[in-house]
């Protein structure tokens, strides 16, 4: 089943059938039941006749109060990125430390005012010089540290800023429309297939200019494990949302540019599409 947050509530999809529910967004996905409720819900429930119209006009990104993380590293393939950007100042050591250790790189992304939604335009920095978008799998954990459900994300990142010094992160990730996630919010009670792939296009003026993909499988820890990372310290009195890292890493060749178009398909949870502005 899927979640889309809607101005006045939020809207539940199963199968072919929609259901609008009076509720305010982070109360109603801070549940370590969710799967049940929604269930329960499909069962009580009418559905609506203009489910997609309302999901087209009022949906948003599916986050409010949660605070949007992240993780680096934890694909083989984004080591190797990692490292290729660092290589002149440096610091490719880390990167290959990281992804060996006990600890992973997790780090804080965004809040709501910097996150876009699906159709919502994300930025590049003016600064930067190499910029990609990471799709990511995303995961909303409730504030008793339980994985509930699943989006997609796309953490836009600065190569150029982040690999001229590891300490630069924060801006490399950091700023307005960062972020993008959505377009719903996929419940299940069971783990997602390891063979879940993601797949990622970029067409610009109408041409795919490059394409790729990578299953959930190649991650290197569970997602368990990185959320108990992630709130080891913290606490999220309204759950989290957690970015899994990125497996897929365009070549040094490549930067976006505004007016590119960047699609992210995720198995079982939709596409997300957004523009450069």
């Amino acid at each position: 089943m899927k979640l889309y947050k809607n101005k006045d509530g939020v809207i539940i999809q199963n199968g072919d059938s929609y259901y609008f529910v009076r509720s305010n967004w982070d109360d109603f996905v801070n549940d370590d039941n969710l799967f049940d409720k929604v269930t329960e819900i499909t069962k009580q429930a009418n559905p609506v006749n203009n489910g997609l119209e309302i999901i087209s006009k009022d949906s948003s990104a599916p986050v409010g109060l949660q605070e949007l993380w992240a993780c680096g590293v934890t694909y083989f393939r984004s080591k190797q990125g990692r490292q290729e950007e660092s290589q002149k100042a440096g610091s490719a050591d880390f990167y290959q430390h990281v992804y060996e250790a006990e600890r992973p790189e997790i780090f804080f992304k965004a809040a709501a005012n910097r996150i876009v939604g699906h159709k919502e335009k994300v930025r590049i920095r003016k600064d930067s010089t190499w910029d990609v978008p990471e799709p990511e799998l995303t995961l909303l954990i409730t504030s008793n540290q339980k994985i509930v459900g699943y989006t997609i994300g796309n953490d836009m990142s600065s190569r150029s800023i982040e690999g001229e010094n590891p300490l630069y992160l924060p801006q490399a990730k950091t700023y307005d429309k960062c972020a993008a996630i959505g377009p719903c919010i996929y419940v299940t009670n069971d783990p997602l297939p390891a063979e879940t792939q993601i797949d990622l296009k970029i067409r610009r003026e109408n041409k795919v200019i490059f394409e790729d993909t990578v299953a959930i499988s190649q991650i290197k820890r569970s997602f368990d494990e990185l959320a108990a990372f992630l709130y080891r310290e913290c606490t999220f009195p309204y759950g989290s949302l957690l970015m899994t890292g990125t497996g897929i890493v365009p070549s040094s060749a490549f930067t976006l540019q505004s007016g590119d178009e960047i699609q992210i398909m995720i198995d079982n949870i939709g596409t997300l599409i957004n523009e450069v502005e």
